[in-house]
């Protein structure tokens, strides 16, 4: 396995392959093929992976701050991963595996993590406008200062989450869960409520006009 090619992006059909902790940092790696690869601990900082198959990949501890991301995550295992900075716009993050990871400041919107399990997550001032995050675990998430504004929450678990300071105007909430949750001065005008979970929720301050 030539490292070096692959660096240089001469190598793109790397499916299945065992990458653990290589350092690909500042790489120009778009449309390449990592689908089921063995990527614990690699090093993505500031890469690009652009049009790129991660579907089914292990990412676990791994480094991806700043890199373009605007990929296809299908299924991969992103726990404890540093996505902080990185440019995730309209990814598939579709059932992935999320917990414990960073994403502070990211760029998430229009993304799809549907399905996928964020408990804990750092998602501090990310910016998840319009984003499918139906049925997502957001169990115990900081999202303070997120903008999930027009995101589709349909059923998601934001239980004791961190929502301060949020703004999810016009967000579709129908049927999440939001109990225990901080909604301090966060904005909820026109969002869809119908449904939700607000048993010992903190709405001081908060900006409500609901639209059911």
């Amino acid at each position: 396995m030539n490292i070096e090619a692959i660096r240089a992006g001469q190598n793109k059909q790397l499916s299945g392959m065992n990458l653990e902790d290589e350092d690909f940092s500042d790489c120009q790696l778009d449309n390449i093929n990592l689908a089921g690869a063995n990527l614990v601990g690699a090093d993505f900082s500031r890469a690009t992976l652009k049009g790129g198959r991660l579907d089914g990949a292990n990412l676990l501890g791994a480094n991806l701050n700043q890199a373009d991301l605007r990929a296809n995550f299908l299924g991969a295992n992103l726990m404890q991963a540093d996505l902080s900075n990185a440019d995730l716009r309209g990814s598939n993050l579709r059932g992935t595996n999320l917990m414990g990871a960073k994403f502070f400041q990211a760029s998430l919107s229009g993304a799809f993590l549907s399905g996928s399990n964020l408990t804990g997550v750092n998602l501090q001032g990310a910016d998840l406008r319009g984003a499918d995050l139906r049925g997502v675990n957001f169990n115990s998430a900081n999202l303070k200062g997120a903008n999930l504004a027009q995101a589709d929450l349909q059923g998601a678990n934001l239980s004791e989450a961190n929502l301060e300071e949020a703004d999810l105007r016009g967000a579709n909430l129908a049927g999440a869960s939001l109990a225990g949750a901080n909604l301090l001065c966060a904005e909820l005008e026109g969002a869809n409520l119908k449904g939700v979970n607000l048993d010992r929720t903190c709405l001081v301050g908060t900006v409500i006009n609901i639209n059911e």
